[in-house]
């Protein structure tokens, strides 16, 4: 019973440590795909119009934003390793000027004499330990743990679960017509995630939840009224 408890908080973390990810590509998600609902909607686009305008949208740009978390994580991994090899050399050709500097670091952090002596053995002693406190102390680098592919990947299925949302009663109602007030309600689910993301982005930030939900909510409306009004002002001239 322990065992299957602290697997299930392991797993918990792991993907705790991806929440960022998630809430920022959910955030983009449900802006973007709703400006386009908004922007047809204002510019009196059939349904079947705006459904494959949004959807070819939130495939589209989810796509593209999660390449670029990926590659911007994975170009931050490779110039970490990149200083971190060039350390390793530094240490192993050049270890009393590198010694030197982990001496310097420590003294200008309060240290000196024995206990100063005692740190910079302990640490020079321990050849990545030394790397790891040049890359830290010295460039001021730290290595995320977090997986490159795993950025893009929670940054995808965010953006494409969130950028949902608006679209669904549009789906809904062009499967199953209704007499529902179709923009009506999209607005009022999609309001309902930038609530549930807003407070995410919250706990993500250490920030207040209710300033948190009120910008994102802020956020999304004025895209929303940009799209509109700018759907309803290009439908005069174009169609």
């Amino acid at each position: 019973m322990e065992n299957d408890i602290h697997l299930t908080n392991t797993r918990f973390g792991k993907l705790q440590e991806y929440l960022r990810e998630f809430v920022y590509g959910g955030i983009d998600g449900a802006v973007t795909t709703f400006a386009v609902v908004a922007g047809g909607f204002g510019a009196n686009l059939d349904p079947g119009i705006l459904i494959i305008l949004g959807f070819a949208n939130l495939l589209a740009d989810g796509f593209s934003m999660s390449v670029g978390a990926y590659l911007s994580a994975k170009s931050e991994r490779d110039n970490y390793d990149k200083h971190e090899k060039i350390e390793y050399w530094e240490i192993e050709n050049l270890p009393e000027i590198e010694r030197e500097e982990i001496a310097d670091i420590y003294r200008e952090k309060g240290f000196k004499g024995e206990l100063l002596d005692k740190i910079v053995d302990h640490i020079c002693n321990d050849k990545e330990l030394w790397v790891a406190e040049m890359m830290k102390d010295e460039l001021g680098m730290m290595r995320d743990s977090k997986s490159p592919f795993k950025i893009g990947l929670a940054t995808l299925i965010s953006f494409i679960l969130v950028g949902f949302i608006p679209l669904m009663v549009y789906l809904y109602d062009f499967f199953i017509p209704t007499e529902l007030n179709i923009f009506a309600w999209t607005s009022v689910l999609t309001a309902l995630a930038f609530i549930i993301v807003g407070w995410l982005k919250g706990i993500v930030n250490q920030t207040s939840k209710l300033r948190s939900i009120s910008e994102t909510l802020g956020l999304g409306l004025l895209a929303a009224v940009v799209a509109f009004y700018v759907g309803d002002i290009l439908e005069s001239f174009f169609i």
